[in-house]
């Protein structure tokens, strides 16, 4: 546990980092959690392991359910999952207690609030808790944007309306661009290519790519700048920018575990080889 402990200490005061870290020590501790026990009683009341706990309820609450439908999850999953929900509620309350400057665990809770059904007064109350600590965190931006959607909590227009508010208020180099293409991608019910390359998408995509070569410039190892890269890429790919489509794709190749490719389960790195490899016949034939 002590070298999970340190990354932590380290990465401290780096909000981003910090939620990006204890999202992945939460997966690790949902699988086995000999190493967090230990931890916790070592140091009974360090903010860091209880935060790390709390995020490994939800992330086993979600196990649990499942990744299916809600017609394809049996009443016991949905109860085990409401039971985990419940328990982490009161572990996030207390890693909010212990570092009470930290947006980590109301990071988390937005995973409760959406899986819960809070309501959207509740779920507001939240995001001031979060934006009054970190007004543009991107792991807490593009989880309540999940919770807006149309296909948990809220509806297209209530997704849209929150990710084009925050895309304009954020700074560039925020990567808060990619909330719009990501509320576009959730709800896009046609198989018509051109609807994605009407002005109004260009503008998108065309100031996703100034957010993301600004926060490349800053902050290169930023967590969110991949995910970015990843929908840039698709959508330059659909308007037919292929040149580029393919520098976003050089820029990421080989990290597949992003939307648009990882809503195709076992398919996701074929589905991006395949758009990828369209990509370089496309430039290779226009030279």
């Amino acid at each position: 546990w002590a070298p999970a402990a340190e990354l932590l200490r380290a990465d401290g005061r780096d909000r981003e980092r910090r939620s990006t870290l204890t999202a992945e020590l939460g997966t690790l501790a949902a699988e086995e959690d000999g190493w967090l026990l230990a931890w916790e009683a070592a140091r009974p009341d360090d903010p860091d392991a209880a935060v790390v706990r709390a995020q490994s309820t939800v992330r086993l609450a979600w196990d649990l359910r499942g990744a299916r439908q809600a017609r394809y999850t049996s009443r016991e999953q949905f109860e085990g999952f409401g039971r985990m929900l419940s328990a982490a509620r009161e572990e996030i309350a207390r890693a909010a207690e212990l570092n009470p400057e930290d947006p980590t665990p109301y990071v988390v809770e937005i995973w409760v609030a959406l899986g819960l059904g809070c309501s959207h007064a509740e779920m507001d109350e939240l995001w001031e808790r979060i934006t009054s600590r970190d007004p543009y965190h991107y792991g807490a931006h593009y989880a309540a944007l999940q919770y807006w959607c149309a296909k948990w909590r809220g509806s297209k227009e209530l997704a849209f309306d929150f990710a084009r508010r925050a895309a304009e208020r954020a700074p560039v180099g925020s990567l808060l661009t990619v909330l719009p293409l990501i509320a576009r991608f959730e709800h896009d019910e046609t198989t018509d290519v051109a609807a994605d390359s009407t002005p109004e998408m260009l503008h998108l995509v065309d100031a996703g790519l100034a957010d993301a070569a600004a926060c490349a410039a800053s902050d290169p190892d930023h967590p969110g700048l991949a995910q970015l890269r990843h929908l840039l890429a698709y959508y330059l790919h659909l308007q037919d920018r292929h040149e580029a489509a393919l520098e976003q794709f050089r820029l990421v190749d080989g990290h597949v575990d992003a939307l648009p490719w990882n809503y195709r389960g076992e398919d996701a790195a074929a589905y991006y080889c395949r758009v990828r490899n369209e990509t370089v016949r496309m430039v290779a034939e226009a030279v």
